[in-house]
């Protein structure tokens, strides 16, 4: 009988060939390893880039400015959004979270099932993925995604020679740092710098040298963390990704479209055996744009997992790194109790603001935001009248457009909107923005409250592109009723009776814009206030409270408080809280709203306290 081992003991050369194959077969293996390298995200909370690295000579962080030595410092990167939970809704899919329906802050509206969050991929392939360990994705959590999620989770937990992908939080920069104060400071409040748009009150001065010293505390926390992949010898082994989930934390940061709120620090670290993956050598720096969109599929290429097609991001990094973009993107929709709608266009040079709401001032009372001592104090500063016009401008109205020079300005207080000069910029970056919206199927123009009916039936995202909604319609209304053209009272008007909700909407809206120009509409607002959506009577009753038709504006309002949906009631509350002393005539009807659930602490809940503190719990 024929005995292969036979033949390898009388042939030598057979045999060395066999040897020559299981080494050759080892070294494949070893080689495929090595082309999957370990990825740690080191995520800090709430922080604009007030880093040494960065050219604040304030700040002190050693550790983070000795990454950045090591590694490359990304000059233009950005949040999709300048909060949290909408920020790592983007960061989780790698798809944008006005066109998913979770831009809205603290929702939890269903994605489609194919939207993965994207460690997921990883761990099909073979990584280990651990998280610790927030979350905040802003939608229905997808636990499958990581081996562990929780306080504990480390990659320290793979298996022996797995790549891994890990996620730490650091959340001591966190905005609710600055609510209580520090009696002792290592930073000087009167040394501390602050921006243009701040006055130098007692409590700003002290709640920026406090800041710096929790933005210091958590530079230590990077500094262990980095430690402790040495110590564990893998940082030869691992690409390190640093930065900050958004920007912040002090008022007109955090929630705001400026560079204050949505540019970010990013530093990235890659070891000699993957230097080649790196888009410059140690202690360099890129102006390549990149956004919280392409952080997804920038991980995957790096992973050598392809992206999957819905994804919206580009990869920067790795084999699958497509050209450099040409503009970040950025949404900003309703921020806990308080309704708006604004989009923002940045390139290397200008970032554009779009405004749809633009009667609504900056400063909307958010319960959580007021916790700052600093931020009240910036509000009896404004009361006052001790503010130059620059600091005032947080506490009135908002423009339409806004367009911002960051190389010149960056702290973004001079508005070239309007200006002959940058008129060509202006609508280069409209037009862009327009475009954004179209591709992305943008559902942040459908009010909240029909967004809620809409979710309990499909998705968001399959609802937009079912052919059920008019995207090119709404946008257009949005546009004209956020114009505060006069010329736009007609066509507005005439919008009235279209068919679809969320443009009757805006078209209401149009009219609150416009205030006392849009006295022609008072009849057709009337017969507004019975249309069968709730929003829809809402933003007619705003519009007819301010020609002085308040009793039919309250009523419709009264009524809005008794609903079953959580958003109805919130947008009643809304247009409430600016009514100031008329709105004391429903005050019953909002204590009642508390009192059905005084353990609450829902939107709704938020905004009737609010209400009620602010008309003296008459």
């Amino acid at each position: 009988m024929f005995n292969p081992l036979t033949l390898m003991l009388r042939n030598p050369l057979f045999l060395i060939a066999v040897l020559l194959f299981a080494i050759l077969l080892g070294v494949g293996k070893v080689a495929k390893a090595q082309s999957q390298p370990n990825i740690l995200w080191i995520v800090s909370e709430d922080n604009s880039p007030l880093i040494g690295a960065y050219g604040d000579s304030f700040a002190t962080t050693p550790h983070i400015d000795k990454l950045a030595r090591e590694g490359v410092l990304y000059q233009n990167a950005f949040a999709s959004a300048p909060v949290c939970a909408p920020a790592r809704s983007t960061l989780i899919t790698g798809m944008y979270g006005n066109s998913m329906g979770t831009e809205n802050m603290r929702s939890t509206y269903p994605i489609p099932s194919f939207i993965k969050f994207f460690p997921r991929y990883l761990r099909e392939a073979g990584y280990y993925t651990s998280n610790n360990a927030k979350k905040d994705y802003n939608t229905v959590d997808q636990p499958e995604a990581w081996d562990e999620s929780g306080n504990m989770a480390t990659y320290k937990n793979r298996k022996s020679g797995q790549p891994f992908f890990a996620v730490f939080n650091l959340e001591v920069s966190h905005e609710s740092s600055l609510h209580q104060p520090i009696d002792r400071l290592k930073h000087d409040p009167e040394k501390v710098p602050i921006p243009p748009y701040h006055p130098r009150t007692p409590e700003l001065k002290h709640d920026w040298a406090q800041y710096y010293d929790k933005v210091e505390a958590m530079d230590a926390q990077v500094g262990k963390l980095l430690q402790e992949l040495e110590e564990a010898g893998l940082a030869e082994s691992t690409i390190v990704f640093y930065y900050s989930d958004h920007g912040g934390v002090l008022g007109r940061s955090k929630r705001f479209m400026y560079e204050s709120g949505l540019y970010i620090p990013l530093i990235i670290r890659f070891p000699k055996q993957y230097e080649d993956l790196a888009p410059g050598k140690p202690n360099s720096r890129t102006d390549r744009i990149v956004t919280f969109v392409d952080f997804a599929p920038t991980v995957l290429s790096l992973a050598g997992v392809p992206a999957p097609a819905h994804i919206q991001g580009k990869a920067f990094l790795g084999q699958q790194q497509v050209a450099p973009r040409e503009y970040a993107y950025a949404f900003r929709g309703r921020m806990d109790e308080r309704f708006d709608l604004v989009r923002s266009v940045r390139d290397k040079k200008y970032r554009y603001i779009r405004n749809y709401m633009p009667h609504k001032v900056y400063a909307q009372h958010i319960s959580y935001l007021w916790q700052a001592p600093s931020m009240r104090s910036w509000e009896t500063a404004y009361r006052a009248g001790q503010l130059n016009e620059t600091q005032s401008r947080f506490w009135e109205p908002k423009p339409t457009e806004e367009l911002y020079d960051v190389e010149a300005d960056p702290h973004n207080v001079h508005n070239l909107a309007g200006q002959p000069q940058y008129e060509e910029v202006l609508e280069r970056l409209r037009e862009a923005n327009r475009q954004w919206l179209r591709e992305s199927r943008d559902v942040g123009f459908i009010p909240e409250p029909i967004m809620i009916e809409i979710s309990k039936t499909t998705t968001l995202f399959e609802y937009a592109r079912s052919g059920k909604y008019p995207l090119e319609e709404v946008i257009e209304t949005a546009e004209l009723a956020s114009s505060r053209d006069s010329r736009s009272l007609m066509p507005l008007i005439q919008r009235f009776n279209n068919k679809e909700p969320a443009v009757r909407y805006w078209a209401a809206t149009g009219c609150t814009v416009l205030g006392k120009e849009a006295a022609p509409a008072k009849q057709a607002l009337r017969k507004l206030t019975m249309d069968p959506e709730a929003s829809v009577r809402i933003a007619a009753a705003e519009a007819l409270y301010q020609l002085g038709e308040k009793e039919r504006a309250i009523n419709v309002l009264k009524d809005a408080l008794k609903s079953d949906n959580v958003m109805v009631r919130v947008q009643a509350l809304n247009v409430l809280e600016n009514m100031n002393e008329d709105a004391t005539e429903v005050l019953a009807a909002v204590r009642e709203l508390i009192q059905k659930n005084p353990q609450d602490k829902d939107y709704d809940s938020r905004a009737a306290e609010w209400l009620i503190s602010k008309l003296g719990n008459r």
